[in-house]
Formats: C-alpha cells, structure tokens, sequence
C-alpha cells in the first residue's frame, strides 16, 4: 500500500499540487507495462511487484467553510474516477492529519500557528512528513510548533504548477537510508507539477521572489512586448500571442537546449539590425538594472513574511 496524503488549506496551490499528482497517477495506470502487471482472468489486472510506498492511494484536502468544500468536491469529481476519491473536510484539520501519513501545509502564513497550535495537532503529526509551502515561515519556526519526531519539509512552487509548468524549490534532506522514501515521496509529488529542485533553505527567500513572483514579472515584460506591437500597427490578440510564444520559446532553448540567454541574444543580433537597435533602446531605460533589483526588493519582503509584526 502506499500512503494517504493530506492539504491543510487547500485553496489554489493546494488544487494545483492535488491535482496534478492525481492526474500524474492516473497516467501512470494507463502506461503500465505488462513487466509490472500480469493478467489473471481477462479484464484483470494484478500488481505483481512490491507496492510502492512513494505512491499515495488515499487524498484529504482540507478547508475552512462548508462552501468551499463543496465547490473542492466538484473540482476534484471533475478529475474522473480517482479525484472522486479525495476525502474533502471542512474544519476538520485534525481529523484529516490524523487518517494522513504525509501532510501539505498550504494555508496562509500568517495563520500556520493557529492550524498547527491546535489541540492534539502535535500528537497527529508525530512522525509524520510535513512539507511546508509557506513563503516566509522557516523550518525552525515550524518545528518549534510541533514535536520533535515530525520531519519538516520547505517546498516552493508557483503559479504555473496549474499547468504542469511549474517550479518547485524544496529543501534539502539529510543524507541517510531514513530520508530516500521521503526524498521520492516530495520528488513524485512536485515533479508532477512541474520541475522540482532541492535547495538549502537559506536560499528561499531568493527563490520565493525569482520563481514565486517571477511569473508576475515576466507577465509585465509580456504585456510591454505586446503593447510595442499593438503601437507598431498589431491587432492585440495577435501582439500577445506572438509576444507568449516567442517568451515560450526562448525559455525552452534554454531549458531543454542548454542555450545560455546570452548566446541566443547575440545569435539574434545582426550588426547594424533592428534587434541591436531594439536592445540599445532597452538599455537606455535600465531594464536589466531594474528588473534585477526587482528581485532584490521582492527577497527583502519574502524574508519578512511569516514573521511576527513589528509592534
């Protein structure tokens, strides 16, 4: 058997990661090979390997009204015959980290004390993998507010994990025999939705702004690029898509090319064109400037979220 995962606060990341590991699941049944599968009676199929404990086979998703249970119910029904199996509860935190082996906390910062300060929660967490995507909240204040026994875990996906594209940051695991399940557990659980890293925690914050609030940024050199089109003459559908896919496309020669940034724009830069002509004019208004110190602001703020008000 594999295990029964659990979301604390399921709202849109939490829908994201669920869903995409349900999704993830129900590819992989379909894609069995028969070296792992052997047919007994016709329409049946037996598992013939050792189960696989990284798997989950049982799905909670928690919230704190009625009414949002009820529209998580029709969210995951929706996913087909494996997302109607996730047992949606409202205020009923407890109970669901008590049926769970593997909990993902995905309220909002500011309120991590209260679900976890809750009577009994310690003990529904003894020894369990919590995984902690809080922007903000380090693992130091998290196992303060649970016991000693509770394996604490940082993740940092974003928004693109709605679509498979995302990007996950999670933090680094001590290096023992005791740790490889878990280790495959987070691996199966983020790659799902995307790409997923291990990182030291010390560089969250950094990662929180780069990646966390990245998409926002990109999307305000997206609707620039789109609006130089529009002002050149372009019908606005056409400005944004042509500015999407050509954003999309450079990505991918750099992500699965191996292309540096700097090599596909000097490829791109014929001397005397219009592309040096377009970059000088983008110099002049200190964009790579600005938007590295961007990232520099959005840090300094990611560091201080989760932290208690100054008074």
């Amino acid at each position: 058997m594999g295990y029964s995962l659990c979301v604390l606060g399921c709202g849109t990341m939490g829908i994201a990661v669920l869903s995409g590991v349900i999704d993830s699941l129900d590819t992989t049944q379909r894609s069995l090979t028969s070296a792992k599968w052997e047919s007994h009676t016709p329409g049946t199929l037996t598992p013939t390997g050792p189960p696989d404990a990284s798997i989950p086979t049982n799905f909670l998703a928690c919230v704190s009204r009625e009414e949002s249970a009820a529209k998580l119910r029709a969210v995951f029904t929706s996913l087909g015959p494996l997302g109607a199996t996730v047992e949606v509860l409202a205020s009923r935190n407890l109970e669901a980290v008590s049926k769970a082996d593997v909990v993902l906390l995905c309220c909002k910062p500011q309120l991590a004390h209260a679900i976890l300060g809750e009577e009994g929660m310690k003990e529904a967490l003894e020894g369990k993998l919590l995984i902690s995507i809080l922007a903000g909240v380090t693992i130091s204040q998290i196992t303060a507010w649970v016991l000693p026994s509770t394996k604490v875990i940082r993740a940092m996906p974003n928004t693109p994990c709605k679509i498979r594209e995302g990007m996950t940051i999670v933090s680094t695991l001590p290096l023992s025999p005791s740790t490889e399940v878990d280790r495959a557990i987070i691996l199966k659980i983020f790659s799902s939705i995307g790409r997923c890293r291990f990182l030291d925690e010390k560089h969250f914050d950094a990662c929180t702004a780069l990646s966390g609030s990245g998409p926002a940024f990109a999307c305000i050199f997206l609707e620039a690029m789109a609006d130089g089109g529009v002002m050149m003459g372009l019908p606005r559908a056409e400005a944004l898509e042509l500015a999407s896919q050509t954003l999309q496309g450079t990505a991918r020669m750099v992500l699965q090319g191996g292309s540096h940034p700097a090599q596909i724009k000097d490829a791109v830069t014929t001397p005397g064109g219009c592309t040096i002509a377009g970059l000088l004019a983008m110099e002049d208004g200190r964009v790579r400037s600005t938007i590295a110190r961007a990232i520099q602001v959005a840090t300094e703020r990611a560091s201080e979220l989760g932290q208690p008000a100054k008074k």
